[in-house]
């Protein structure tokens, strides 16, 4: 099978998974990222052939459920995806106190003072990519690639529900305690995974973050994450 057309990619592949399903694999998150767009707004449409299930990855779409997957496979070759839009909808904002145990580790990788560090993260407008390793984890983008940073050499034992950690081009906050090697640089009360809320994800793949920092508090950041209507952030 061919793969669909994107402006970005330039090999993306089909690959057929069972008798229902089709993983996409592109060449670039950002290429799997307007691909998703793509999906779901046509899906939206109405224009989509039925899909049970649309679930995006680092660098893959797959397709579960879908009724005929060569005819959607021949469909999809014949798409032109642009890069994806920036959403007008809500965007959540994450409060977040910048205490993280690496904010000064991170400082010098960037190159920057750790006020700095901040103020970069805080005014950049992040976008979850895709979701995995925890119920609520959203893998964030949004940083320019000189800002990458690597894992920690050994992972610690333990991570604190909430804490802000980085990782690669990534974003993440941690929806409950566990072992984890990011660079922690802040800590949030937000919860990111509710039982009794509808959804119970806090962020999905497409939502718009920003992280507010908050100072003077020694305590609980104490303001829950709430959705706002905001302009388009510029970062450095």
């Amino acid at each position: 099978m061919r793969a669909p057309a994107t402006s970005a990619a330039s090999h993306p592949r089909i690959r057929p998974v069972g008798e229902h399903a089709l993983l996409v694999e592109l060449d670039s998150g950002a290429d799997a990222e307007a691909l998703h767009a793509a999906l779901i707004e046509r899906r939206a449409a109405g224009t989509l052939p039925p899909v049970r299930e649309i679930v995006p990855a680092a660098r893959t779409v797959l397709l579960d459920g879908v009724e005929d997957p060569r005819a959607l496979a021949a469909q999809l070759v014949t798409w032109d995806i642009p890069a994806a839009p920036p959403r007008a909808q809500e965007v959540v904002e994450l409060p977040v106190r910048y205490d993280g145990p690496d904010l000064a580790e991170v400082a010098a990788l960037w190159g920057v003072a750790a006020d700095e560090v901040v103020r970069i993260h805080s005014t950049t407008e992040f976008r979850v990519a895709f979701c995995g390793f925890a119920p609520g984890f959203g893998y964030l983008t949004g940083l320019p690639e000189r800002y990458t940073v690597p894992r920690r050499a050994t992972p610690r034992t333990s991570v604190p529900a909430g804490a802000v950690g980085l990782a690669g081009p990534y974003t993440g906050v941690y929806p409950r305690p566990s072992p984890g090697g990011w660079q922690l640089i802040g800590t949030t009360d937000a919860p990111l995974w509710d039982h009794a809320r509808v959804p119970a994800a806090l962020l999905s793949p497409g939502t718009r973050v920003h992280f507010v920092p908050v100072t003077g508090a020694s305590g609980p950041v104490g303001a829950a994450a709430k959705p706002v209507s905001v302009p388009t952030a510029e970062h450095a």
